[in-house]
């Protein structure tokens, strides 16, 4: 991943349909979540969930008459996990890699987000993104981000969360064939990446794991997952989150929230519960 200047998932994109009641539903489960940001010049708004080196991001429409980059159209579909974004130690250089590897990127294109406080002195985070060209993920949602005002990013009471989280640990992704996924992912972060067991692949992305299975497999990784359909294109269905498990199901039995710990200890939250995406806790 060095020679691709890439370190790790920088954030995942959930789409929610009502941000609002995203907001509440993540605070419900535990997550302390910052003040709203708006995308300058775009017709989108999100929460993040910020860790001390990755984060969630909870993305809504507040504005459909303005550019909401597709946002509409997926959330017409669903509500869940819509992509991942790398974190970009160099976005030129990382630009330059990716059309080695054939992935013909665009970029590095900046982008600003408001953060709003509540009045006009709400600071202005700026971010330069990469974007892989749509033909060459294999229907994987991907793009690289570097940060330009990490000062901004994040403040030390964010990252304290009530449910003990402290980072993503994986993100499963449910794939109509897994080899053309892995070969995408080979060519982004390196051959060297990529574990198979049996049919489905883990593909290890700094100190996270990317798990890529068929539908026929996927009741394997997460059993209430079991029963879905075989998807057109991927679709990420699942995350794991580190957190201390104590602490998380101490905190979700006292909100009432349904949930389920297996023989190891992690806890597993319904995609009812989190916007359409399976959460597993584990120990950190």
């Amino acid at each position: 991943m060095a020679a691709r200047h890439l370190d790790g998932i920088d954030h995942l994109i959930l789409g929610v349909r009502d941000l609002e009641a995203a907001r509440h539903a993540f605070a419900r489960l535990g997550f302390n979540v910052t003040p709203r940001g708006r995308h300058v010049g775009w017709g989108t708004a999100n929460y993040c969930i910020m860790f001390e080196r990755d984060y969630l991001e909870l993305l809504g429409i507040l504005d459909p008459a303005q550019f909401t980059n597709g946002l509409d159209r997926l959330l017409a579909l669903r509500e869940g996990l819509l992509g991942m974004v790398l974190r970009s130690t160099d976005p030129s250089a990382t630009a330059a890699a990716w059309q080695a590897a054939g992935l013909r990127p665009d970029g590095p294109k900046d982008l600003g987000r408001l953060l709003e406080h509540g009045g006009p002195d709400g600071q202005m985070l700026r971010f330069s993104n990469v974007y892989p060209a749509a033909e060459a993920t294999a229907g994987l949602n991907f793009f690289a981000c570097h940060h330009l005002t990490p000062e901004l990013l994040r403040q030390t009471a964010w990252l304290a969360h009530p449910n003990g989280a402290v980072g993503i640990r994986t993100v499963t992704w449910l794939v109509p064939d897994v080899p053309p996924v892995v070969d995408v992912l080979a060519r982004v972060l390196g051959p060297a990446s990529v574990t198979w067991t049996d049919e489905v692949a883990a593909v290890h992305v700094g100190a996270a794991t990317l798990l890529l299975a068929r539908a026929e497999d996927i009741g394997m990784l997460h059993p209430p997952l079991a029963r879905l359909e075989a998807p057109a294109a991927p679709v990420a269905v699942a995350m794991g989150i580190r957190a201390d498990p104590d602490r998380t199901s101490d905190f979700l039995g006292r909100q009432g929230v349904a949930h389920e710990v297996d023989a190891a200890g992690g806890i597993t939250v319904a995609p009812a519960e989190a916007c359409g995406v399976l959460v597993e806790f584990v120990a950190a």
